[in-house]
Formats: C-alpha cells, sequence, structure tokens
C-alpha cells in the first residue's frame, strides 16, 4: 500500500509543467529516431512498406502527459497503421494554448497553434491530450483555476473545446479532420475535476461528430474508473511482455513514481520536458487505446 501523503498546488503545478528527463530508470526505452529535431515538435515517416491503402495522417498535441507519450504513441501508430505521425506537444499546456489568437500569453508558439499545422499537415485525425490545467500555470487561462471557481473554470474549458474544435475544422477545409478527444485517468487531489472534465470532452465529441478514446479507464482499477491507483493488476498484453509487467510475482505493474501521481514514466521529472526514456506502463497503455480507436474508425471509414 502506496504511503498516506498529501500534495499542495505548488507541487501539482510543478509536476504538470516538468516532464521527464532522468539519466538513469528501470530500464532504457528505444533510442530516439535519427531523424528527430531538437525542437518540440517531431515528425516521424511511415515505414517503407506501408500498405496499399492510405494510411492516416496523424497530429498529437496536447501537455506534459502527451509529452512523455509522443515517442510511444508514434511508434503505435506506425506500427499498426503505417501512419505519417507527427507530434507538437508543450508541457504545462491547456487548451487555450493552442488557439489561434493566443500567442500574446500562450505556453505554444504560433507555429504550433492547432490550425496552424492542420494547414500545414491536412492530417485525417488531431489526438487532443489534456490533463485540464487547474493550477493557474499557464496565462492564457487568465488566472482562472478550478480550486478557486469551479463552474467558471469548467464553462471557461467548455468554450475553449468549442473554440479549438472551429479552429480545427476551419483550417482543415470541408470536414475537416477528427478529432480524437483523449479521456483521463483519475485525479487522486478533485476525482470530480477529471469526471467533469472528461464529460465535457464526450459532449464536445458528440456534438461535432468526433471520436474519444478512454484512454483514463486502462489506468483507472475495474469498476472503479475514478479511483486513483499506483499499481494495476498486469493486462494481458504485459504478461505477455514481461518488461511491462513490473513486479511480475505479484502479477501487477506500477504506473506511477512514489513521487509523482499525475504522470506514467517511471523515471524522475526534471524542468526539460522530453519524451519518456523508459519503458512505462501507464504509457503504453495510453497509447494502444488512442491507437486502437484510431484504428478501428480508420477501417471504418476507408
Amino acid at each position: 500500500m502506496r504511503r498516506t501523503w498529501i500534495v499542495s498546488v505548488v507541487l501539482a503545478a510543478t509536476l504538470l509543467g516538468a516532464c521527464t528527463d532522468p539519466s538513469s530508470g528501470p530500464e532504457a526505452g528505444p533510442p530516439a529516431p535519427a531523424s528527430a529535431r531538437p525542437s518540440s515538435t517531431t515528425h516521424q515517416r511511415p515505414a517503407a512498406t506501408a500498405p496499399a491503402v492510405d494510411p492516416p495522417t496523424v497530429l498529437y498535441l496536447g501537455d506534459s502527459l502527451a509529452m512523455e507519450n509522443q515517442e510511444v504513441l508514434g511508434t503505435e501508430l506506425r506500427g499498426r497503421l503505417h501512419a505519417r505521425y507527427t507530434s507538437a506537444p508543450h508541457s504545462g499546456t491547456t487548451l487555450c494554448d493552442y488557439l489561434e489568437g493566443s500567442a500574446g500569453r500562450s505556453l505554444v508558439p504560433a507555429s504550433d497553434k492547432a490550425a496552424a499545422l492542420v494547414r500545414k499537415l491536412r492530417p485525417d485525425y488531431v489526438v487532443l491530450q489534456f490533463w485540464g490545467n487547474a493550477w493557474d500555470y499557464t496565462p492564457c487561462m487568465d488566472g482562472l483555476t478550478h480550486d478557486a471557481s469551479k463552474e467558471r473554470y469548467l464553462e471557461r474549458y467548455a468554450a475553449d473545446a468549442r473554440r479549438l474544435t472551429e479552429q480545427i475544422r476551419s483550417a482543415g477545409g470541408g470536414a475537416g479532420p477528427r478529432i480524437v478527444w483523449v479521456l483521463q485517468g483519475p485525479d487522486p487531489i478533485s476525482p470530480d475535476r477529471v469526471r467533469r472534465v472528461n464529460a465535457l470532452y464526450e459532449r464536445r465529441a458528440a456534438g461535432s461528430g468526433d471520436l474519444v478514446a478512454d484512454a483514463g479507464r486502462t489506468v483507472s482499477p475495474a469498476g472503479a474508473r475514478y479511483t486513483w491507483a499506483q499499481y494495476l493488476p498486469c493486462d494481458a498484453y504485459e504478461r505477455a511482455h514481461p518488461d511491462y509487467c513490473t513486479q511480475p510475482g505479484g502479477d501487477r505493474t506500477a504506473l506511477h513514481r512514489d513521487d509523482d501521481y499525475l504522470h506514467f514514466c517511471l523515471a524522475p521529472t526534471t524542468s526539460t520536458p522530453k519524451p519518456c526514456p523508459v519503458r512505462s506502463p501507464g504509457i503504453l497503455r495510453f497509447a494502444r487505446e488512442i491507437t486502437r480507436v484510431i484504428s478501428r474508425e480508420h477501417a471504418r471509414t476507408d
């Protein structure tokens, strides 16, 4: 049983703004592609053995969870769909950071705004991974926090989700790309916040004909969707791939470090945001669920 702990608002903000760059960890993951650029945006090309059916083009945007997930998601999408994949996450961000017109008080540069990248890349799918910045970390939230004003926070978040959908649609022309809203895992500090943010994503997807990937379910206990857990039973994939079943003797695997309830990278967070460099079951669970949703939809519409 994990020790009882108290997490302050300051720690939460620090964790949301940081990602992983350890010098060592449980086990080194695959090296970064040789073609990866030294910037927040990485471009990865499809494998040479791409199938006759056109592979999808996927754009991945988001916060520090997306930052740590990005290479694993790219590997899954390329391996299953031969996808053309681009990721442009920025740690500490939320929906408003990716809106055009917010460059002056945003953590995302104009070149990486959602609409700008959609115009440039013409993706079939835009995956949006946002925990829901609730601690006044990014200036585009204008100081609005969930702790101080829950209803205003959710109203603002819903409005930003609508505006971001509209900007992505407009930039894509015609029907525009399909948006994949990633549902979040449990929040041990304020469980109801994530529940309501996820409901907001589901309503937004239903209202605009977009998709939902319930990645958060894969890191939640069975029958307890919004109960936080540091460890869960190993799933079938993890049992078949023991590197991802961190405690095979107990048939359970670690999702979080002892000192980080939010991120899924099993390596220390640092001030320099980078993709997670170690094998981490929570990250793989997220990536596989997002890939499953896109794969199912792509097969249906091809």
